[in-house]
């Protein structure tokens, strides 16, 4: 049984919502989807096409750090583009946390942000997540998965990874 602490990480339109949530139903896990812990402002602020500051975000990661503290196993969806916001987010999670770190073309992410309906987040966007993200290190908790392949797979990939990691 998963005791431990995941974010299923990456820009905008990698399915950070969809991988978080079958990882969640595999490991038995509760699920934070990180967007509905924005505060109000952050998402008027990218539903008219500006990106976000270190300032704006910083409450924001507090947030999902939060959301997987206790000792039952948790998982959250959240951008965590940079090596600081990982950080952020593990000290207010106060365990270790996995990231789960979704990588693609920026091909793939433009097609998909493309045919996204129903998000504030616009593909104009993409621009800047991409150019902000800081992919994670050898000495992070991290493990990067190809978005090319099959939700399901990576799923069971990531599920495996995080029950070898952290239980």
């Amino acid at each position: 049984m998963f005791k431990g602490a995941a974010v299923v990480m990456g820009v905008a339109s990698c399915g950070k919502t969809l991988v978080g949530e079958l990882l969640a139903e595999r490991l038995g896990a509760a699920f934070a989807e990180g967007d509905r812990l924005h505060p109000k402002a952050n998402v008027e602020k990218m539903s008219a096409g500006i990106p976000l500051t270190d300032d704006d975000r910083w409450p924001w990661l507090g947030s999902v750090g939060e959301a997987l503290q206790g000792i039952e196993g948790r998982i959250a969806s959240c951008s965590a583009l940079k090596k600081a916001y990982r950080d952020h987010i593990t000290e207010k999670a106060g365990r270790p946390v996995a990231f789960v770190f979704l990588d693609g073309s920026s091909e793939l992410l433009e097609r998909r942000i493309a045919a996204r309906t129903g998000h504030f987040m616009p593909p104009s966007l993409l621009a800047s997540q991409l150019a902000t993200l800081e992919r994670p290190g050898p000495h992070e908790l991290a493990r990067a998965f190809d978005i090319a392949r099959p939700v399901e797979e990576i799923a069971a990939e990531a599920s495996a990874w995080l029950l070898q990691e952290i239980t």
